[in-house]
C-alpha cells in the first residue's frame, strides 16, 4: 500500500479545523476519482493539520500528487500557513471495526 502525507501549520486551531473540513469534504468527493483506498484528517491543537491518503497502487498516488497543488488553491488563498508532504510506502495499518455478529430475532409469528 502506497500513502501521501500532506502536512499543514496554521496559525491557529481555528483556522486549521475551518481547513480540515474543506479539505475533507473535497477529499471525499475525490475518492473515486483517485482510488483512494484510506483517507485520514487529524487536526492538532497547536494548528496542525495532518492529511494521510493511502492507494493500492503507485500510479494512482502520482496522479493524486500531480493534482495536490491546484486542489489546494482555494486554501492557498484563504489561509497562511506552512506546507510539507512526503510519500511512502505503508509499512503498518490497522484500524479495528466495531461490528455486530448479533442477528435481531423478530417476535412476528411466521405464518
Amino acid at each position: 500500500m502506497f500513502s501521501a502525507q500532506l502536512q499543514f501549520k496554521f496559525t491557529s486551531v481555528a483556522q486549521a479545523k475551518i481547513a480540515a473540513g474543506n479539505i475533507s469534504q473535497m477529499l471525499k468527493e475525490k475518492i473515486s476519482t483517485f482510488d483512494i483506498h484510506g483517507l485520514q484528517v487529524t487536526v492538532g491543537r497547536d494548528g496542525d493539520l495532518a492529511v494521510n491518503v493511502r492507494f493500492d497502487d503507485m500510479s494512482a498516488m502520482k496522479n493524486f500528487e500531480r493534482q495536490v497543488p491546484a486542489m489546494l488553491e482555494d486554501t492557498k488563498q484563504a489561509f497562511v500557513y506552512k506546507f510539507s508532504r512526503f510519500s511512502g510506502v505503508c509499512v503498518l495499518s490497522f484500524e479495528r471495526e466495531a461490528m455486530s455478529a448479533s442477528i435481531p430475532i423478530d417476535s412476528v409469528p411466521l405464518k
